[in-house]
Protein backbone atom coordinates (compact mmCIF):
# COMPACT_ATOMS: atom_id res chain seq x y z
CA UNK A 1 0.00 0.00 0.00
CA UNK A 2 2.96 2.61 0.52
CA UNK A 3 5.56 1.83 -2.67
CA UNK A 4 4.43 1.60 -6.06
CA UNK A 5 5.28 -1.44 -7.78
CA UNK A 6 8.24 -1.79 -9.95
CA UNK A 7 6.75 -0.46 -13.65
CA UNK A 8 3.61 1.00 -11.71
CA UNK A 9 3.22 4.94 -11.48
CA UNK A 10 1.65 6.06 -8.71
CA UNK A 11 -1.13 7.48 -10.89
CA UNK A 12 -1.92 3.97 -11.98
CA UNK A 13 -1.78 2.24 -9.33
CA UNK A 14 -4.91 5.03 -7.79
CA UNK A 15 -7.09 3.97 -11.07
CA UNK A 16 -6.07 0.00 -10.62
CA UNK A 17 -7.38 0.39 -6.81
CA UNK A 18 -10.43 2.27 -7.54
CA UNK A 19 -11.26 -0.61 -9.76
CA UNK A 20 -10.80 -2.91 -6.98
CA UNK A 21 -13.84 -4.64 -5.21
CA UNK A 22 -14.55 -6.99 -2.45
CA UNK A 23 -14.21 -5.47 0.82
CA UNK A 24 -10.98 -5.85 2.72
CA UNK A 25 -10.06 -7.73 -0.42
CA UNK A 26 -9.98 -4.38 -2.32
CA UNK A 27 -7.48 -3.27 -0.08
CA UNK A 28 -5.13 -6.16 0.01
CA UNK A 29 -4.82 -5.78 -3.85
CA UNK A 30 -4.23 -2.10 -3.66
CA UNK A 31 -1.37 -3.28 -0.99
CA UNK A 32 2.50 -2.87 -0.69
CA UNK A 33 5.20 -2.36 1.76
CA UNK A 34 4.45 -0.46 4.95
CA UNK A 35 5.66 3.02 4.91
CA UNK A 36 4.24 6.48 4.70
CA UNK A 37 5.72 7.63 1.16
CA UNK A 38 6.88 6.00 -2.50
CA UNK A 39 9.75 6.00 -2.91
CA UNK A 40 9.70 9.45 -5.20
CA UNK A 41 8.11 11.50 -2.11
CA UNK A 42 4.31 10.37 -3.37
CA UNK A 43 1.86 10.72 -0.32
CA UNK A 44 -0.67 8.38 0.54
CA UNK A 45 -4.30 8.28 1.35
CA UNK A 46 -6.42 5.37 2.70
CA UNK A 47 -10.02 5.89 2.06
CA UNK A 48 -12.44 3.36 4.02
CA UNK A 49 -16.07 3.38 2.36
CA UNK A 50 -18.39 1.30 4.63
CA UNK A 51 -21.00 1.18 1.87
CA UNK A 52 -21.07 0.44 -1.66
CA UNK A 53 -19.71 2.83 -4.18
CA UNK A 54 -22.60 2.80 -6.03
CA UNK A 55 -25.39 2.97 -3.61
CA UNK A 56 -26.53 6.38 -5.30
CA UNK A 57 -25.94 8.15 -1.90
CA UNK A 58 -23.77 9.12 0.63
CA UNK A 59 -20.58 6.87 -0.63
CA UNK A 60 -21.30 7.02 -4.03
CA UNK A 61 -21.37 11.24 -3.73
CA UNK A 62 -18.18 10.43 -1.81
CA UNK A 63 -16.13 8.40 -4.41
CA UNK A 64 -16.96 11.02 -6.85
CA UNK A 65 -14.98 13.27 -4.64
CA UNK A 66 -12.22 10.59 -4.25
CA UNK A 67 -11.86 10.24 -8.01
CA UNK A 68 -11.74 13.92 -8.44
CA UNK A 69 -9.06 14.46 -5.92
CA UNK A 70 -7.16 11.09 -7.66
CA UNK A 71 -7.14 12.93 -11.05
CA UNK A 72 -6.33 15.88 -9.59
CA UNK A 73 -3.09 15.13 -7.44
CA UNK A 74 -2.19 12.97 -9.89
CA UNK A 75 1.50 12.31 -9.58
CA UNK A 76 1.46 13.92 -6.13
CA UNK A 77 -0.91 11.73 -3.75
CA UNK A 78 -1.32 7.68 -4.50
CA UNK A 79 -5.10 6.89 -3.36
CA UNK A 80 -6.15 3.58 -2.01
CA UNK A 81 -9.99 2.79 -0.88
CA UNK A 82 -12.13 0.16 0.20
CA UNK A 83 -15.52 -0.36 0.46
CA UNK A 84 -18.49 -2.44 1.91
CA UNK A 85 -16.72 -3.22 4.92
CA UNK A 86 -18.29 -4.72 7.70
CA UNK A 87 -18.33 -3.22 10.80
CA UNK A 88 -16.75 -6.36 12.54
CA UNK A 89 -13.79 -5.15 9.90
CA UNK A 90 -13.38 -1.06 10.13
CA UNK A 91 -11.05 -1.56 12.85
CA UNK A 92 -8.66 -3.85 10.69
CA UNK A 93 -9.26 -1.91 7.48
CA UNK A 94 -8.10 1.22 9.45
CA UNK A 95 -4.97 -0.13 10.65
CA UNK A 96 -4.20 -1.62 7.09
CA UNK A 97 -4.09 1.83 5.70
CA UNK A 98 -2.70 3.49 8.98
CA UNK A 99 0.67 1.34 8.30
CA UNK A 100 1.12 2.94 5.08
CA UNK A 101 -0.65 5.97 4.45
CA UNK A 102 0.06 9.68 5.52
CA UNK A 103 -4.00 10.61 5.71
CA UNK A 104 -6.76 8.10 6.57
CA UNK A 105 -10.04 9.32 5.50
CA UNK A 106 -12.67 7.28 6.80
CA UNK A 107 -16.89 8.28 5.63
CA UNK A 108 -20.14 7.93 8.22
CA UNK A 109 -20.42 8.12 11.73
CA UNK A 110 -20.78 4.11 12.12
CA UNK A 111 -17.24 4.48 11.79
CA UNK A 112 -16.42 6.83 14.54
CA UNK A 113 -15.72 4.48 17.14
CA UNK A 114 -12.82 3.04 15.11
CA UNK A 115 -11.41 5.37 13.55
CA UNK A 116 -10.79 7.27 17.54
CA UNK A 117 -9.35 4.02 18.42
CA UNK A 118 -6.44 3.75 15.59
CA UNK A 119 -5.58 7.16 15.12
CA UNK A 120 -4.83 7.42 18.88
CA UNK A 121 -2.90 4.03 17.90
CA UNK A 122 -1.25 6.12 15.14
CA UNK A 123 -0.46 9.40 16.59
CA UNK A 124 2.27 10.30 13.08
CA UNK A 125 -0.65 9.45 10.91
CA UNK A 126 -3.37 11.97 9.89
CA UNK A 127 -6.84 10.57 10.17
CA UNK A 128 -9.92 12.55 9.03
CA UNK A 129 -13.74 11.27 9.63
CA UNK A 130 -16.59 12.78 7.43
CA UNK A 131 -19.62 12.33 8.46
CA UNK A 132 -19.57 11.79 12.47
CA UNK A 133 -21.26 13.48 15.70
CA UNK A 134 -21.06 17.40 14.60
CA UNK A 135 -20.84 18.08 17.97
CA UNK A 136 -17.73 15.59 17.98
CA UNK A 137 -14.34 17.18 19.19
CA UNK A 138 -11.32 17.09 16.60
CA UNK A 139 -8.05 14.94 18.54
CA UNK A 140 -4.54 15.81 17.91
CA UNK A 141 -4.02 14.01 14.32
CA UNK A 142 -7.59 13.67 13.63
CA UNK A 143 -10.16 16.00 11.44
CA UNK A 144 -13.47 15.81 11.88
CA UNK A 145 -15.51 16.99 9.00
CA UNK A 146 -19.56 17.74 8.85
CA UNK A 147 -21.35 17.44 5.87
CA UNK A 148 -23.78 19.10 8.07
CA UNK A 149 -26.99 16.41 7.02
CA UNK A 150 -28.71 17.77 9.91
CA UNK A 151 -28.97 20.78 7.91
CA UNK A 152 -30.10 19.04 4.40
CA UNK A 153 -32.55 17.46 6.37
CA UNK A 154 -33.97 20.52 7.59
CA UNK A 155 -34.31 21.44 4.10
CA UNK A 156 -35.61 18.30 3.35
CA UNK A 157 -38.61 18.81 5.92
CA UNK A 158 -39.24 22.24 4.38
CA UNK A 159 -39.89 20.92 1.38
CA UNK A 160 -41.35 17.56 2.67
CA UNK A 161 -44.31 20.15 3.91
CA UNK A 162 -44.49 22.02 1.36
CA UNK A 163 -45.43 19.82 -1.05
CA UNK A 164 -47.09 17.58 1.32
CA UNK A 165 -51.02 17.17 0.43
CA UNK A 166 -52.20 15.58 3.12
CA UNK A 167 -50.25 17.86 5.84
CA UNK A 168 -48.60 14.87 7.52
CA UNK A 169 -44.59 13.93 6.32
CA UNK A 170 -42.23 11.28 8.30
CA UNK A 171 -38.25 10.31 7.89
CA UNK A 172 -36.36 7.43 7.80
CA UNK A 173 -33.00 6.61 8.65
CA UNK A 174 -30.51 4.02 7.94
CA UNK A 175 -29.35 4.08 12.00
CA UNK A 176 -29.73 5.27 14.97
CA UNK A 177 -26.35 7.51 15.51
CA UNK A 178 -26.44 10.71 17.12
CA UNK A 179 -25.71 12.39 13.79
CA UNK A 180 -28.84 10.61 11.91
CA UNK A 181 -30.94 11.25 15.22
CA UNK A 182 -29.95 14.66 14.79
CA UNK A 183 -30.74 14.70 11.39
CA UNK A 184 -34.20 13.49 12.02
CA UNK A 185 -35.03 16.30 14.86
CA UNK A 186 -33.81 19.04 12.20
CA UNK A 187 -36.24 17.46 9.70
CA UNK A 188 -38.77 17.73 11.88
CA UNK A 189 -38.16 21.55 12.36
CA UNK A 190 -37.33 22.52 9.02
CA UNK A 191 -41.29 20.95 8.29
CA UNK A 192 -42.36 22.95 11.32
CA UNK A 193 -40.78 25.75 10.20
CA UNK A 194 -42.67 25.65 6.38
CA UNK A 195 -45.46 24.88 7.82
CA UNK A 196 -46.96 25.32 11.55
CA UNK A 197 -49.57 23.34 11.40
CA UNK A 198 -48.37 20.04 9.51
CA UNK A 199 -47.77 16.94 11.08
CA UNK A 200 -44.71 15.00 11.52
CA UNK A 201 -44.69 11.08 12.60
CA UNK A 202 -41.98 9.84 14.82
CA UNK A 203 -38.81 8.96 12.65
CA UNK A 204 -37.82 5.68 11.91
CA UNK A 205 -34.97 4.14 12.15
CA UNK A 206 -34.27 1.24 9.70
CA UNK A 207 -30.85 -0.20 11.31
CA UNK A 208 -29.05 -0.84 8.42
CA UNK A 209 -28.36 2.09 5.62
CA UNK A 210 -28.39 -0.56 2.85
CA UNK A 211 -30.94 -2.85 3.53
CA UNK A 212 -34.23 -1.78 0.89
CA UNK A 213 -36.29 -4.62 2.14
CA UNK A 214 -36.22 -2.73 6.17
CA UNK A 215 -36.49 0.58 4.85
CA UNK A 216 -39.60 -0.40 2.35
CA UNK A 217 -41.46 -1.74 5.61
CA UNK A 218 -40.30 0.96 7.53
CA UNK A 219 -41.29 3.92 4.75
CA UNK A 220 -44.60 1.43 4.03
CA UNK A 221 -45.70 1.81 8.04
CA UNK A 222 -44.92 5.58 7.31
CA UNK A 223 -47.70 5.76 4.62
CA UNK A 224 -50.34 3.95 6.12
CA UNK A 225 -49.97 5.79 8.71
CA UNK A 226 -50.86 9.03 6.83
CA UNK A 227 -47.69 10.58 5.53
CA UNK A 228 -47.70 11.77 1.83
CA UNK A 229 -44.42 13.08 1.99
CA UNK A 230 -40.66 11.53 3.34
CA UNK A 231 -37.16 12.57 3.97
CA UNK A 232 -34.75 10.00 4.35
CA UNK A 233 -31.03 9.23 5.30
CA UNK A 234 -30.29 6.19 3.60
CA UNK A 235 -27.86 4.52 1.19
CA UNK A 236 -29.21 1.64 -0.64
CA UNK A 237 -32.17 1.37 1.46
CA UNK A 238 -33.65 4.61 -0.16
CA UNK A 239 -34.33 2.35 -3.20
CA UNK A 240 -37.16 0.69 -0.79
CA UNK A 241 -38.42 3.94 -0.10
CA UNK A 242 -38.76 4.84 -3.63
CA UNK A 243 -40.59 1.39 -4.00
CA UNK A 244 -43.04 2.34 -1.06
CA UNK A 245 -43.51 5.66 -2.33
CA UNK A 246 -44.84 4.12 -5.59
CA UNK A 247 -47.12 1.45 -4.15
CA UNK A 248 -48.57 3.77 -1.66
CA UNK A 249 -49.14 6.41 -4.11
CA UNK A 250 -46.49 8.91 -1.78
CA UNK A 251 -43.14 10.22 -2.76
CA UNK A 252 -39.72 10.96 -1.22
CA UNK A 253 -37.16 13.79 -0.88
CA UNK A 254 -33.68 12.44 -2.36
CA UNK A 255 -30.33 13.16 -1.96
CA UNK A 256 -27.70 13.47 -1.94
CA UNK A 257 -27.07 12.98 -5.28
CA UNK A 258 -29.52 14.74 -7.22
CA UNK A 259 -31.40 13.33 -10.22
CA UNK A 260 -33.59 15.05 -13.37
CA UNK A 261 -37.09 15.09 -12.10
CA UNK A 262 -38.40 13.00 -15.02
CA UNK A 263 -35.91 10.01 -13.86
CA UNK A 264 -38.62 8.92 -11.26
CA UNK A 265 -41.91 10.16 -10.46
CA UNK A 266 -41.47 9.20 -6.79
CA UNK A 267 -39.17 11.87 -6.05
CA UNK A 268 -41.04 14.80 -4.78
CA UNK A 269 -37.28 16.42 -4.99
CA UNK A 270 -33.82 16.20 -3.76
CA UNK A 271 -31.49 17.57 -1.49
CA UNK A 272 -27.72 17.63 -2.93
CA UNK A 273 -24.54 17.30 -0.93
CA UNK A 274 -21.18 16.90 -1.86
CA UNK A 275 -19.64 14.54 0.31
CA UNK A 276 -17.08 13.88 -1.87
CA UNK A 277 -16.14 17.56 -1.51
CA UNK A 278 -14.50 17.18 1.41
CA UNK A 279 -12.08 14.41 0.11
CA UNK A 280 -10.93 16.89 -1.76
CA UNK A 281 -10.28 19.44 0.47
CA UNK A 282 -8.50 16.88 2.75
CA UNK A 283 -6.73 16.25 0.03
CA UNK A 284 -5.76 19.56 -0.87
CA UNK A 285 -4.67 20.63 2.26
CA UNK A 286 -2.52 17.57 2.45
CA UNK A 287 -1.01 18.42 -0.74
CA UNK A 288 0.07 21.62 0.05
CA UNK A 289 1.08 21.06 3.66
CA UNK A 290 -1.37 22.98 5.32
CA UNK A 291 -3.71 19.84 6.55
CA UNK A 292 -4.73 20.26 10.25
CA UNK A 293 -6.55 18.45 12.85
CA UNK A 294 -9.77 20.53 12.58
CA UNK A 295 -13.45 20.65 13.01
CA UNK A 296 -14.89 21.72 9.87
CA UNK A 297 -19.12 22.74 9.33
CA UNK A 298 -19.81 22.60 5.71
CA UNK A 299 -23.12 23.44 4.22
CA UNK A 300 -24.56 26.71 3.60
CA UNK A 301 -22.71 28.80 6.06
CA UNK A 302 -19.41 27.82 3.96
CA UNK A 303 -18.50 28.74 0.77
CA UNK A 304 -18.40 25.07 -0.84
CA UNK A 305 -19.30 22.52 -0.92
CA UNK A 306 -22.97 23.69 0.09
CA UNK A 307 -26.12 22.11 0.83
CA UNK A 308 -28.99 22.94 -1.56
CA UNK A 309 -32.67 21.73 -2.03
CA UNK A 310 -33.93 20.93 -5.98
CA UNK A 311 -38.29 20.27 -6.30
CA UNK A 312 -40.09 18.32 -9.06
CA UNK A 313 -42.83 18.95 -10.42
CA UNK A 314 -45.01 22.23 -10.42
CA UNK A 315 -44.66 23.76 -6.58
CA UNK A 316 -46.55 26.60 -5.49
CA UNK A 317 -44.34 29.64 -6.66
CA UNK A 318 -45.04 30.68 -2.44
CA UNK A 319 -42.71 26.99 -2.12
CA UNK A 320 -40.10 28.03 -3.74
CA UNK A 321 -39.89 31.38 -2.36
CA UNK A 322 -40.55 29.76 1.69
CA UNK A 323 -37.29 27.40 0.77
CA UNK A 324 -35.41 30.45 -0.43
CA UNK A 325 -36.07 32.31 2.56
CA UNK A 326 -34.98 29.63 4.49
CA UNK A 327 -31.55 29.04 3.19
CA UNK A 328 -31.13 32.58 3.50
CA UNK A 329 -31.63 32.25 6.75
CA UNK A 330 -29.51 29.26 6.92
CA UNK A 331 -26.61 30.95 5.54
CA UNK A 332 -26.53 34.11 7.28
CA UNK A 333 -26.53 32.37 10.58
CA UNK A 334 -29.66 32.87 11.89
CA UNK A 335 -31.05 29.07 11.43
CA UNK A 336 -28.44 26.50 13.21
CA UNK A 337 -29.02 22.80 12.92
CA UNK A 338 -26.12 21.30 15.05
Amino acid sequence: MAHSRPGTSPVHRTLACVAALGGLAALTGCGGSPSADTDDGTLEVGVLFPGSLSDDGFMESAYLGYRRAAKTHAGTIAFSKVEQVATADYEQALVRFATGSDLVISLGGQTDAAVRKVAARFPDVKFAEIGGPADGEPTANLALYDPQQAEAAYLAGAASALVSEKGTVAFVGGAELPAIVNAAKEFANGARAADPGVKVLTPQYVGDFNDAAKAKQSALADYGAGADVLGQILNLGHKGVAQAAAQSGGSLIGGPIAHPCSTDAAYAGYVETDIGAEIEYAADHLAAGTWKAEAVHFGLTFDEPRNDIVLCGNPPAAARTKLDELKAEIAAGDITTR
